[in-house]
């Protein structure tokens, strides 16, 4: 059994009768040099997390096994901490976490915040372009900072995505004897270092002449980055509605083009995840670029043409193929690959492709329909609509395996 220790800013003073009984309890104290200074145990040996960390923690984890092992953690393990971490990797029955106030109910209690009614972003080992995702006009969100730079970071991302007028607080050393809190806006903060124990609290705000992205599939196309290879903002809502993403899920964008039907699907949930298959070298580096802009850097994209760039994938929840259903072999490749209850949506422009699609609805059935779509346009000095090529839509869910 470990037990793991939260403790705050305001170190040993701080900790529950319960957690000061662990360390001292402890045969071996583990934590970063900052968490291991601020306690005393003059009989515990002291082992400092190596860095890298993950990669080492299974050795060191053994090295150490049938002793009383403590790790200190910072606030809370369980959120976004090594108590997390630990449980993954020895399962629960394992570990026995004792936390301290987590720097997210510290930062709302300063700031009058209900924390239901807050989104939380950590940078801590991920992009600052996954804050992206998480702007909505009225919105509060607190970042977890990576460094002392973050404050500057998260600052200058608002305003690339029209939040300037954001009001910010960085709150800093929450709970210790330097606590700290310096407020601005985000179209004014200075390019000043935080303490490294920080976090960004940020009421989303929108500049008068930017527009705020949906959650809601089918962004306008005018968000992508695209060579014109980009499904449509009202075929991507349907299809995108046939996929039907849940939290935790993966999705293959088979011939991503611009990437949409990924990026989009990621949006829907922080734990959605996807793959986005593109053979164009051009084409992927826009998707990745489409992706790290509109808030799901974690996107993966396999440069390949599929469906040989499908092999070594995990196993989709949704698959989307986007183009190439004429490809030999592609279709049966992702339908075979797809998990029990798994959703496979292909969409189809060419005569070709809609009889493949066609003889893939006489065997299997599901559900095909033709989305015809008509934008008003000029017409000399009137208005007149203009069809778009009509697009047919084959979707079906898998019940069992072949």
């Amino acid at each position: 059994m470990i037990t793991v220790v939260g403790i705050g800013a305001d170190g040993w003073d701080g900790l529950a009768p319960a957690s000061r009984r662990a360390v001292e309890a402890a045969g071996v104290l583990m934590g970063g040099p900052r968490q291991l200074g601020l306690v005393p145990a003059p009989d515990a040996e002291r082992v400092a997390w190596p860095s890298p960390l993950l990669p080492a923690l299974p050795a060191l984890i053994d090295r150490y096994a049938g002793r009383e092992v403590c790790v200190l953690a910072s606030g809370d393990p369980m959120f976004y901490g090594i108590g997390s971490t630990l449980v993954r990797l020895l399962g629960a029955e394992r570990v026995r976490v004792l936390p301290h106030v987590s720097s997210l109910s510290l930062a709302c209690a300063r700031l009058g915040w209900p924390v239901e009614q807050v989104d939380v972003v950590s940078l801590v080992g991920r992009p600052p372009a996954a804050l992206a995702a998480a702007l909505a006009p009225g919105r509060r969100v607190v970042v977890l900072g990576a460094g002392p730079g973050s404050p500057s970071e998260v600052a200058g991302l608002l305003v690339r995505h029209g939040y300037g007028p954001s009001p910010m607080a960085v709150l800093s050393d929450l709970g210790g004897p330097r606590e700290a809190e310096h407020r601005g806006t985000a179209g004014g903060w200075p390019a000043a270092e935080a303490s490294p124990l920080h976090v960004i609290a940020v009421e989303c705000a929108l500049a008068p002449d930017a527009e705020p992205l949906s959650r809601v599939p089918g962004l306008p196309d005018g968000a992508y980055e695209h060579d014109g290879q980009l499904t449509k903002r009202e075929v991507r809502a349907v299809s995108l509605s046939r996929l039907a993403p849940v939290p935790g899920e993966l999705l293959w964008d088979v011939g991503a083009g611009a990437g949409s039907i990924a990026v989009e699907w990621m949006r829907a949930h922080p734990s959605c995840a996807a793959v986005a298959i593109e053979s164009r070298p051009d084409r992927a580096a826009a998707v990745r670029r489409n992706a790290e802009r509109l808030g799901v850097p974690a996107l993966r994209v396999v440069e390949g043409r599929a469906p040989e760039a499908l092999d070594g994938l995990p196993a989709p929840d949704a698959v989307f193929v986007g183009g190439g259903a004429t490809a030999p072999g592609l279709l049966e490749r992702c339908w075979s690959a797809l998990r029990p209850g798994g959703r496979l949506v292909v969409n189809a422009v060419t005569l070709e492709s809609e009889a493949v699609l066609a003889r893939w609805y006489a065997r299997l059935g599901g559900d095909l329909v033709r989305l015809g779509v008509q934008r008003a346009s000029p017409v000399g000095g009137f208005t007149g609509w203009r069809a778009a090529m009509p697009v047919t839509v084959w979707s079906i869910t898998r019940k069992d395996r072949p």
